[in-house]
């Protein structure tokens, strides 16, 4: 047995999670026809899920997603950081 902590980088892990969503939801919508920013961002003001589609499962990852983390993430990777 090792001796010694490890330190787990959540907020990487969380970000990576976060892209990976919303890639997909962004292909989804994209695959439906949908402008995906203006979809994403209508979800994202108002919570409402229906401003996502159902295809390829999108509705239910991007609602697995605390809102303030991806506003988070979102900010963080705008501001390069």
């Amino acid at each position: 047995m090792d001796d010694y902590t490890r330190k787990f980088k959540i907020t990487m892990d969380k970000d990576a999670e976060i892209q990976q969503v919303l890639t997909t939801v962004y292909r989804a919508l994209e695959e439906k026809g949908y402008n995906p920013i203006n979809q994403i961002v209508g979800y994202i003001l108002s919570e409402d899920p229906t401003y996502i589609t159902n295809h390829n499962n999108a509705r239910t990852l991007i609602r697995k997603i605390d809102r303030d983390e991806l506003l988070q993430v979102l900010v963080r990777h705008y501001l390069g950081q």
